[in-house]
């Protein structure tokens, strides 16, 4: 079993969760942190990679939207 893939959908639930929250307590920044973890756990579900590999093709799809 590829815990990696687990991991990501423990975090897609964990995002969604937050997020919801977010919307429920007018959070605009829970909601964004939410889908941000729920992007994660997609990422790392779908392709098995680890959470700093994760993190890193995030921050630099970022970097690359700035652009």
């Amino acid at each position: 079993m590829n815990w990696n893939i687990v991991h990501g959908n423990w975090k897609q639930i964990k995002g969604k969760v937050r997020a919801q929250w977010g919307r429920l307590a007018g959070n605009r920044g829970e909601v964004i942190v939410g889908k941000g973890d729920e992007a994660a756990g997609k990422i790392e579900e779908t392709y098995g990679v680890a959470k700093d590999g994760v993190e890193a093709q995030i921050k630099q799809f970022g970097e690359h939207k700035k652009n």
